[in-house]
């Protein structure tokens, strides 16, 4: 059964199947008591506030002697322009998907928003904010594994919809590989500096509990799974949250050292090696002299 809301978001998931499991509904809101949501909330986004406020003093752009890697971004252009087009080509066959299916409200899921900042991490010009949203991004590739380990795909209906997830999950767990080969502002911190972990950990915790649950909430539409639990959640309940927060905590913290540290293995041993770059002089002065970031 369809939504039939006159509301001004309605045109955005209209087409929002709410019989098919998982997707929303009432039944669905009501999976965690609106008392124990509150609490829930409450909680984690003061977390996440703390997380993010942290962090945020600590930042540094400096790497470490084990992550360096030559400057190689104005090389290799026409690698480049394939991922962007292959990525862009993808992302906007998935956007006519749910165009044509009345249901855009979806691409505020994590994984599309990783796929717009990875456009963008291919398309523009070497700057320190490349590199700051590079090394963020890279503590929320997570959700693609999971995405791939536990697909969710019992909505898509239309010929080659279910195909395009895992296409665009793969890509994205390719592109940051891709990047790091290049090396320059596509530089990861330390192995055991954890503050920028610290903030994508802080900025999930209130983009999920804050933005998509209120707009969840609003529509009925079960974004990322902040109503009720996904059907191939193994920890389906009303406590799923509370599940999924050590268990989600715990992927963050090791996907990104154990992807990073897997990369730069792979890069160092077996990749070979491109020809380097000239490193802009701009640059060069991305970074203060004990490595944190500058105020222009």
């Amino acid at each position: 059964m369809e939504t039939s809301d006159d509301s001004f978001l309605s045109w955005t998931y209209s087409g929002v199947n709410y019989s098919l499991a998982g997707n929303g509904g009432p039944e669905c809101v009501e999976v965690v008591p609106l008392f124990q949501r509150a609490i829930e909330t409450l909680m984690f986004a003061a977390l996440g506030v703390f997380e993010i406020t942290t962090a945020l003093p600590r930042l540094g752009l400096q790497s470490s002697s084990t992550t360096v890697l030559p400057n190689r971004t104005g090389t290799n252009r026409t690698g480049r322009s394939l991922l962007i087009a292959f990525m862009s080509l993808t992302f906007g066959i998935e956007l006519g998907f749910k165009f044509a299916t009345r249901q855009m409200i979806w691409i505020l899921n994590p994984c599309h928003i990783t796929t717009m900042i990875q456009i963008y991490l291919l398309a523009a010009q070497p700057s320190r904010l490349v590199t700051a949203v590079y090394r963020l991004h890279m503590h929320v590739l997570f959700g693609a594994t999971i995405a791939l380990l536990l697909p969710v795909v019992n909505t898509r209906l239309l010929p080659f919809e279910t195909s395009v997830y895992y296409i665009q999950h793969i890509i994205i767990l390719v592109i940051p590989f891709y990047l790091m080969r290049l090396g320059g502002v596509y530089s990861v911190e330390a192995l055991t500096d954890f503050n920028w972990l610290m903030l994508a950990h802080g900025i999930l915790f209130i983009y999920h509990f804050v933005f998509l649950q209120a707009l969840a909430l609003l529509t009925q539409v079960n974004l990322n799974n902040m109503l009720c639990p996904a059907v191939s959640d193994p920890f389906y309940g009303r406590y799923y949250r509370l599940y999924a927060f050590v268990h989600q905590s715990l992927v963050i913290i090791i996907h990104g050292k154990v992807y990073t540290a897997a990369a730069q293995l792979i890069l160092h041993k077996f990749c070979a090696p491109l020809p380097a770059a000239v490193q802009p002089d701009h640059d060069q002065s991305q970074t203060t002299g004990n490595g944190h970031l500058k105020n222009n």
